[in-house]
């Protein structure tokens, strides 16, 4: 893929973007194969889907990664928290929680 510093063109700098999206997309996939085997081991320990001291923990990681990257850490919550919502719902749906 080329750099941005590369792309000579707005065609050019938009397909580098677009491939960006498209394995963004396919790493998100492979998240929720881990949300869906997260909710079949909470089911075996008798674990909530929502587990508060988890989820602060994963905001405040992906907060200082957002620094350590230049990113807007407040940006970076709320799309994680967005993904972490729907998380939930997701292991609440496995684990028959609906």
């Amino acid at each position: 893929m080329k750099t941005p510093a590369d792309c000579q063109t707005m065609i050019e700098l938009r397909e580098a973007i677009d491939q960006l999206d498209q394995e963004l997309i396919a790493m998100l996939a492979k998240r929720y194969t881990y949300i869906d085997r997260a909710a079949e081991l909470k089911m075996r320990v008798g674990m909530p889907p929502r587990t508060i001291d988890r989820i602060k923990q994963v905001v405040a990681q992906v907060r200082q990664h957002a620094k350590d990257c230049n990113l807007d850490p407040d940006l970076i919550e709320v799309i994680w928290r967005a993904l972490i919502e729907n998380s939930i719902a997701r292991e609440a749906k496995i684990m028959g929680h609906s």
